[in-house]
């Protein structure tokens, strides 16, 4: 059964990219959903969305009196309110009893009650809890690098900040726009009116979607194309307006749970829906991720290597296009650019790079680009085949016992593939295409 399901992913994603339509690009946009249910039940996007929903629910009080607190200066408490209200009411009637809830606990933490202390606590907490939001963020994204500490406290906090801000300023302007005399004339005209009821109701989905496409452009550690940040916040902010219906209705019609939980009912289905709200939004960044670099499609957060093969055809492909486009004045390669050339993940590639790199093939350039390390005549076809052939993992290579007859063979065979590189370099290569 599993190597039937390999063959059959093994032909959706990788066979599907020759395909000619109908069912070519058909297959190639089920690719992604596919990706995401497999990445999904492997079980560590809901692990982390479970760890989330626990942070969530130690450090709500403290981050809504950071946000509290700038609304309450800019006269906007009732926007807090109005967040909140939207955000529990898939609750149903609950949402209503846990929105005072919230507000009265983040109304009892005065500053004067917490002393300098308890404000510094709570600054970290603010501050720890955006850290593992970005930590998983980085997990889906691939990225091993956080952001420093001074970036932490400075972006973090500057989120903190303008984000209630800007909130605060757009629901005002839109409160003031519903009650001007030109809404006023509008409501006055029944088509009219109804589209914009439809448009109020609209409103709160389209809040979540800019939330949750902002999230995916500023939050992981690296540079999230718009595009796909957008598709992904899109795409997450519909499911979570469908799955909000849904869990509504299950509420409400799951009286069984009331009555087993008692009291303790509110806590829990506050709870699920908090997890279900960041498995969505894992989900959606892991979408962007894919729109961003689809050929991560097929490997998802598995290790991938190359074959011996591979690395070397891989090897000459990078230098020829480097070298290529540099002979001709054009943009240096980057990794993720060479990545999407040859259609690899980045972290197959990744250990080429630094193997020609390190051995003065090819020179990063500070804008993150590759250029050839020296004169591409200079560069002979054989020391590119000698230097991926030496590449290996670790920081040692393993020493392997020789066996005499072995290793005569392996130098007959190495002969035979040096003879026709024999004084043919890159720039031979490139004018050429072949050998000559």
């Amino acid at each position: 059964m599993v190597k039937w399901l390999e063959t059959l992913e093994d032909r959706l994603f990788t066979g599907s990219r020759s395909l000619p339509p109908p069912w070519g690009p058909l297959l190639r946009a089920v690719r992604y959903p596919a990706a995401l249910v497999r990445d999904w039940s492997g079980g560590e996007i809901s692990v982390r969305a479970m760890s989330l929903a626990y942070t969530t629910l130690l450090s709500v009080v403290p981050l809504l009196v950071f946000v509290f607190s700038i609304l309450k200066g800019l006269g906007a408490r009732g926007d807090l309110k109005y967040i909140l209200q939207q955000f529990f009411a898939p609750l149903g009637g609950a949402s209503e009893q846990l929105t005072r809830s919230v507000l009265q606990f983040v109304s009892n933490m005065r500053a004067d009650l917490l002393g300098s202390i308890g404000l510094i606590l709570l600054a970290y907490t603010v501050v720890s809890t955006i850290q593992k939001v970005e930590k998983s963020f980085n997990y889906l994204w691939r990225v091993h690098r956080p952001r420093s500490f001074l970036r932490r406290i400075s972006e973090y906090l500057a989120l903190m900040i303008l984000g209630p801000v800007l909130l605060a300023v757009a629901l005002d302007l839109l409160a003031s726009a519903e009650s001007s005399p030109f809404a006023l004339w509008i409501n006055a005209i029944e088509p009219l009116a109804w589209t914009v009821s439809a448009a109020g109701k609209i409103l709160p989905y389209l809040i979540v979607t800019t939330i949750f496409t902002f999230m995916y452009v500023f939050i992981p550690n690296t540079k999230v194309q718009f595009r796909a940040a957008l598709i992904g916040g899109i795409t997450a902010g519909v499911v979570w307006a469908l799955v909000g219906k849904v869990f509504t209705a299950y509420i409400v019609y799951a009286s069984s749970l009331v009555a087993i939980y008692t009291g303790f009912a509110v806590v829990l289905t506050a709870l699920i829906w908090v997890y279900l709200s960041w498995l969505i939004l894992l989900i959606g960044a892991q979408l962007a991720f894919y729109l961003q670099f689809p050929q991560y499609l097929r490997h998802g957060q598995e290790s991938c290597e190359l074959t011996g093969r591979d690395r070397e055809q891989v090897a000459l492909s990078i230098m020829y296009l480097v070298g290529r486009d540099y002979s001709a004045g054009k943009a240096s390669w980057s990794a993720h650019s060479l990545a999407a050339e040859l259609d690899i993940p980045n972290i197959a590639l990744g250990p080429v790079l630094h193997c020609l790199d390190e051995n003065g093939l090819i020179l990063a350039t500070e804008s993150d680009g590759f250029v050839p390390g020296r004169d591409i005549a200079a560069i002979p076809l054989a020391e590119i085949f000698a230097v991926v052939r030496t590449l290996h993992s670790g920081r040692l290579a393993i020493a392997v016992h020789s066996v005499g007859p072995a290793v005569a063979l392996l130098a007959e065979v190495e002969r035979c593939m040096q003879q026709p590189l024999r004084g043919q370099s890159l720039k031979d290569f490139i004018e050429t295409g072949v050998p000559v």
